[in-house]
């Protein structure tokens, strides 16, 4: 039977509040994690295609600490996500793949439709485009 409600974590020590379960999972880790969206001086951004996904994605990286989100994995791993993002751009160097990478490009706005990205990549673009006000949780 899923747990649900107050004390329903199995988070550790210091965490607070209830745990989302999904199905009668509850999360087995947390993951906290930032992105940037880099800009240069056409206002193009700065995406990299992911090696293990093939995905397109914000530059960016996280940890496995902070539970505030959930995500279930296709293999049944639950794991909560927190992004903080970031905005910056270029004034020097040069940008090259990492080792989680394949490809890095600068893409217009108006060409990131054709690109296949994950859902909550397109989500955090929208917003640096928008130029919101404030922070987006959700």
């Amino acid at each position: 039977m899923p747990r649900t409600g107050a004390g329903a974590s199995d988070l550790g020590p210091g965490v607070a509040g209830d745990a989302r379960v999904i199905g009668d999972h509850a999360p087995e880790r947390a993951a906290v994690a930032a992105s940037a969206v880099v800009t240069d001086g056409e206002g193009r951004i700065l995406l990299q295609r992911r090696r293990d996904n093939g995905l397109w994605a914000l530059p960016g990286g996280g940890t496995d600490t902070d539970p505030r989100h959930i995500i279930e994995y296709s293999d049944g791993e639950v794991r909560r996500q927190f992004n903080v993002g970031f905005t910056a751009r270029v004034t020097g160097g040069t940008v090259a793949t990492s080792d989680e990478s394949t490809e890095i490009r600068f893409v217009a706005p108006s060409d990131l439709g054709a690109l296949p990205m994950h859902h909550t990549q397109r989500l955090r673009i929208q917003h640096y485009v928008e130029r919101r006000p404030t922070p987006y949780l959700g």
